[in-house]
């Protein structure tokens, strides 16, 4: 299997973790994640040379306008496409498998948490791997300290408070925040 149909069951919702071969080219990508995300967290690079190592780490370019403030941590990398004008903070955690797409303009807070993957609940099948995207919308703020979960939508222009767990698609242009979010207001 290679890297495109590996990232199309993600896509798709495939359940993962019945074929072995699988969860090996899972793990290979995951170790040539950990060597770009050292790579950026363990030296100081220009904000063109972050570009380019991120735009390597994903597999794609990055939007024009691209900053991150590292370290960065992502267990996979091949499935985050980052849309122009975007910016990722501190200490984020990116769990990409099943899908983060983050539109134009969007801001990530310090140690924000975008988990993509759930375990299957039945103990016996507790190994396998249910995949969903994380879709950011345009114009985004989240707030230092959230976490995303996995199969959630925020619109267009929407606020994460800090410290909120999302666990539920967010309206555009609404603020939500609590454990667990719920909408505070309209922008």
């Amino acid at each position: 299997m290679e890297l495109e149909e590996l990232i199309g069951h993600f896509n798709n919702g495939d359940t993962i973790g019945e074929d072995w071969s699988v969860i090996e080219l899972m793990r290979f990508y995951s170790r040539e994640a950990q060597k770009i995300t050292m790579e950026i967290n363990t030296k100081f690079h220009e904000p063109d040379e972050l570009a380019k190592l991120m735009s390597d780490l994903i597999g794609k370019p990055v939007g024009e306008g691209f900053g991150l403030f590292p370290p960065f941590y992502t267990d996979f990398g091949k499935n985050i496409t980052i849309g122009k004008n975007v910016f990722i903070n501190a200490g984020c955690k990116f769990q990409d498998q099943g899908g983060i797409f983050i539109d134009d303009g969007a801001l990530i807070g310090h140690n924000v948490v975008l988990a993509t993957l759930n375990h299957d609940l039945e103990p016996s099948k507790r190994q396998q791997l249910h995949p969903k995207a994380i879709r950011i919308g345009k114009g985004v703020w989240i707030g230092a300290n959230a976490t995303v979960t996995a199969g959630v939508t925020i619109g267009d222009n929407a606020v994460i408070a800090a410290g909120a767990v999302v666990n539920k698609d967010v309206e555009a242009n609404t603020v939500v925040g609590g454990v667990p979010a719920r909408k505070i207001k309209d922008i």
